[in-house]
């Protein structure tokens, strides 16, 4: 068991600090966050709509497109140097790969989603202070089924003609429980509402995220064997 979670750690802790020295998927991620939400900004009229109406799924519409371009960039300097093939003929378990690999997904995306959440607070006026807390634990179990389902689908994209056109057609139907239990979790904080009200879909949310890394770790080994 300890070599297993060492061999987790050395993946992840490898594509950390890969991240953190060339900042390309994060600055590309972040930079779009921010695009999106000034347009947002300027496209609706505040006049008839009011913010923490629609604050909620603009949030976690922004958080999954962003999600895309990073995740979808997972096994990208692997694949280009042919270090991947490498990594998969070493003795690691095909799932501690994925494990690893999903982990530093969600490093990565949760740090973009919190960004995400101070974007829009600032351009919108949102007030989430009170239940801050639990936003961002409800953000960080939605984030965490995002990167299991598209760390899957990312390697079944990279090896098509197809690549990246191909992962928000086989991710995007896998998400709509997420974004459905994630937006109404975090209209019922926006709203100020007390836990009770939002303790269904947080529930749903953490179901979804330990199935969606269960079945990823189960099958992430067909994937990349074929």
């Amino acid at each position: 068991m300890r070599n297993y979670l060492k061999q987790i750690g050395t993946i992840l802790w490898k594509d950390l600090l890969v991240e953190f020295r060339t900042r390309e998927r994060l600055i590309t991620m972040g930079a779009f966050v921010v695009l999106v939400a000034i347009l947002f900004n300027y496209a609706t009229d505040w006049v008839r709509v009011s913010p923490e109406d629609i604050a909620s799924g603009l949030v976690w519409m922004t958080i999954m497109f962003a999600g895309l371009l990073g995740v979808g960039r997972t096994f990208h300097l692997e694949a280009e140097d042919g270090a991947f093939q490498g990594i998969l003929l070493s003795p690691v378990p095909k799932d501690a790969i994925f494990l690893a690999k999903a982990l530093a997904n969600f490093v990565f995306l949760y740090i973009v989603a919190l960004l995400v959440v101070a974007v829009f607070m600032f351009f919108f006026g949102l007030e989430v202070s009170r239940n801050f807390g639990m936003l961002a634990i409800v953000i960080g179990l939605g984030v965490l089924a995002f990167v299991a389902l598209g760390t899957l689908f990312t390697a079944v994209s990279t090896g098509t003609r197809m690549g990246d056109t191909l992962l928000p057609v086989l991710i995007f139907p896998l998400l709509a429980p997420v974004v459905i239990y994630g937006t109404g979790a975090t209209s019922q904080f926006l709203a100020g509402r007390p836990l009770t009200e939002a303790e269904g879909s947080i529930k749903m949310l953490a179901a979804i995220a330990l199935m969606a890394f269960f079945l990823g770790s189960l099958l992430f080994r067909f994937v990349v064997e074929d």
